[in-house]
């Protein structure tokens, strides 16, 4: 049987490929197909792509299916942190550094993220989820990895997990006595050691000092 030192250690050096449908498979929705075609017009603006380049991918855009279809209109375009969205699966690495997923991004039914010292943020406002349940799988030692989140998700910790350290922020929506039937779980399981997890919803707009 391994040692809990064992177990860490176990933890960060075994590769761990998150389970599920390929998310280029996912079903594209109006709201992507309109990000893309942001882009897409906007290097047409600036000469990278001509017209006819840009009517041809344009047309190509409204008639996409999935994701991936959708995905390789840009590649040419932008580098991959700034695609109209990701959906980069890998697990989240931070040794020492700060890493970060946000905006328009596929999230797997499990997140593995691995953190010795580093900062890891993950802002899922903005996210499509592939399971209305996402499991993230923590390895983090003297760490601190931050989940930002809508309002109303529900966090929970898995009965196994060992997280020392953990402040939960998220807010109900205004009005709501409790969370909805069918609202989002992310559930946090495996362990942080010497480190911390702070899960909150983003600020919400400020009310402007006149209103009709």
């Amino acid at each position: 049987m391994q040692s809990q030192p064992s177990r860490w250690i176990s933890a960060f050096l075994t590769p761990r490929v998150p389970q599920g449908p390929d998310p280029g498979e996912l079903r594209a929705s109006d709201r992507d197909r309109e990000r893309v075609i942001a882009v897409l017009t906007e290097a047409a603006a600036d000469g990278r792509l001509s017209l006819a380049e840009h009517e041809e991918r344009v047309d190509q855009a409204w008639a996409a299916r999935t994701l991936g279809e959708l995905a390789g209109l840009t590649t040419d375009l932008l580098p991959p942190e700034s695609q109209p969205f990701r959906m980069d699966s890998r697990p989240v690495t931070a040794m020492f550094r700060s890493e970060s997923r946000t905006g328009r991004w596929v999230v797997p039914s499990e997140v593995p993220i691995t953190s010795l010292g580093g900062k890891v943020t993950m802002d899922l406002c903005e996210a499509l989820l592939r399971s209305r349940r996402v499991v993230v799988q923590l390895a983090v030692v003297a760490g601190t990895v931050t989940l930002i989140v809508p309002e109303g998700v529900q966090i929970v910790t898995a009965p196994s997990a060992r997280v020392g350290s953990f402040k939960n922020e998220v807010r109900l929506p205004p009005g709501a006595a409790d969370y909805a039937p069918d609202a989002p779980v992310i559930e946090l399981a495996g362990f942080v050691f010497a480190g911390k997890v702070v899960a909150r919803s983003p600020k919400r707009p400020r009310k402007g000092l006149f209103r009709r």
